[in-house]
């Protein structure tokens, strides 16, 4: 395990190198490439894919004492000089998409905004990216090529980037849970948010894992049970009581067990001089899809067919991006063997 550092020795500039954000000032930064990706994504310098290996920077702590409810609570999993850095890198560097859909409602078809920006990056456990190649994708079982638009008609899977799967890893090794799908939600104030619902799809497989990272403003957690039929007579109700947690810049929620059949949670608006949320929060979820509807489920509800935006430091807000007309050809890709996804043999 990495030596972690403090936080005087962190902002203290070495003598032989001086770190700047998340990339040495003396490495040459390398990119992600993907064929379904907008844009090159910038991954992070060698020395904070190193501080990640050595994380959590605190043990996580249960949260058991309620019926089906299953939590471990990190506070921080990433100390705060660290998220710091991460929120403006993952802000900057990452393609988002605020996707509009149509659902029904007693019959009546509604329009939805969603209420922040998302990406998604990942894949179902039946496929895998090819170490080789990234850009082909094989049976998991077989090892042999996918008919990509055959398998995946209407959205073409997306490598994980070095700078969100150098994160997984560390989680993966903190949690001993497996993940294979990375979501981002950029939450840009408090006016954006989400209400509350359960991450229970049957295409995560029974009592799923799902690890969930807070980065940037503080923002409320809320947990409640789902509804519960009345007892037979004679009998009491149990009495669930809501939790909150105000996750700090750096925290990160385990789920798993049985919380996602018998709870929901939330990330609910935050109004008056709260609002602008000093700069908004980042999201980030790992989870893992068992079949390829779930591929297709995360891809249609975080990606869909809309523009692409990206971070406008000037601005300093989400622009909608549009590709130049002579794409920068200096960029360094990251070498095959860094832009390696999740490889599953099971």
């Amino acid at each position: 395990m990495a030596q972690k550092r403090t936080i005087h020795s962190f902002f203290t500039p070495d003598p032989k190198k001086q770190r700047t954000g998340t990339t040495d000032q003396d490495e040459t930064p390398t990119y992600s490439a993907h064929n379904t990706y907008p844009f090159p994504i910038r991954n992070f310098s060698k020395s904070i894919t190193k501080e990640l290996a050595s994380l959590p920077a605190r043990p996580g702590k249960s949260i058991n004492d309620q019926p089906e409810l299953d939590l471990i609570y990190f506070e921080p999993f990433i100390p705060s000089y660290l998220a710091k850095d991460l929120f403006r890198f993952l802000r900057s560097e990452l393609p988002f998409y605020r996707v509009e859909y149509t659902i029904k409602r007693f019959g009546v078809e509604a329009q939805i905004l969603t209420p922040r920006y998302t990406t998604v990056f990942g894949l179902d456990h039946t496929s895998l990216f090819d170490h080789d190649d990234p850009n082909i994708i094989l049976d998991a079982k077989t090892r042999t090529r996918v008919n990509t638009a055959e398998a995946y008609p209407r959205y073409s899977p997306r490598l994980i980037p070095q700078c969100l799967d150098a994160l997984r890893k560390s989680t993966e090794a903190a949690t001993n849970c497996k993940f294979n799908f990375c979501l981002v939600n950029y939450y840009a104030s408090g006016s954006d948010s989400i209400s509350f619902h359960s991450d229970d799809e049957q295409f995560l497989g029974p009592e799923p894992a799902i690890a969930s990272f807070s980065l940037g403003a503080m923002r409320d957690f809320l947990m409640k049970h789902k509804p519960v039929w009345p007892p037979p007579d004679g009998q009491t109700a149990p009495v669930f009581k809501q939790i909150k947690l105000p996750l700090a810049s750096g925290d990160m929620i385990l789920m798993k067990g049985k919380t996602q059949a018998n709870c929901l949670h939330s990330i609910p608006k935050r109004i008056g001089k709260s609002n602008q949320c000093n700069g908004g929060r980042i999201n980030i979820t790992f989870r893992r899809a068992m079949v390829k509807g779930g591929t297709d489920n995360y891809y249609n509800y975080n990606v869909g067919k809309g523009p692409v935006f990206r971070w406008n430091d000037t601005a300093r807000e989400m622009k909608e991006w549009k590709a130049p007309a002579n794409p920068d050809p200096t960029l360094t890709h990251t070498p095959k063997s860094e832009q390696e996804g999740p490889q599953e043999a099971d």
